[in-house]
């Protein structure tokens, strides 16, 4: 393998891991709460279901009948009890109501106060996106430079190569922070 193909080799590695550091940033936003409801908030939580953690997408369907409440339909009936005992238990601040059937989740609308802390928390996660995707560039620079040390690599070759992977983190940096600039907005727009 000559110096290109390594350096392309290791530049495609790091964009695939750079990639997944932002598709997780992206889905930690898409769990919080904007005042309007919708299924990205819940689906992913983990119930106990007969002593297995199942995913609530795999137990349940969700309908929102109006932006302000969502219906979460079990598949099975005897599940109704686990889904309502995790909702309650998780960080969504919100009191199921169970019918039997279904389980409703009424979202009141967010005082200015609860929409501050959202955006700090929104804040805290673009923060560990963006330092995940620099753990992806410094790993990548170490893979890099060993290569260069055992001969593997030119020298020429490792500076056009850090350069490509700067420019890399600098764009998957970008892509979070236009994801939490959206983010923001939705949380403050009243």
């Amino acid at each position: 393998m000559d110096d290109d193909d390594l350096g392309a080799l290791a530049i495609a590695e790091a964009r695939e891991k750079m990639v997944k550091a932002v598709d997780h940033a992206r889905a930690e936003f898409s769990g919080i709460r904007t005042g309007r409801a919708t299924p990205a908030l819940i689906e992913g939580m983990v119930i106990d279901y007969y002593g297995t953690a199942t995913p609530l997408r795999q137990l349940a369907g969700f309908s929102v009948p109006d932006a302000m409440l969502l219906v979460v339909s079990p598949y099975d009936k005897g599940s109704l009890g686990a889904i309502e005992k995790a909702i309650q238990s998780s960080d969504l601040g919100i009191n199921p109501s169970n019918d039997g059937a279904v389980i409703r989740l009424a979202f009141p609308p967010l005082t200015e106060e609860r929409r501050r802390d959202l955006v700090k928390v929104v804040r805290h996660k673009a923060e560990e996106g963006r330092v995940a995707v620099r753990n992806v560039r410094r790993s990548s620079r170490h893979e890099l430079e060993a290569l260069e040390k055992d001969g593997s690599l030119s020298s020429d070759q490792l500076e056009r190569v850090e350069k490509e992977l700067d420019k890399l983190t600098h764009e998957q940096v970008v892509v979070i922070d236009q994801l939490l600039a959206h983010k923001e907005q939705e949380l403050l727009e009243v």
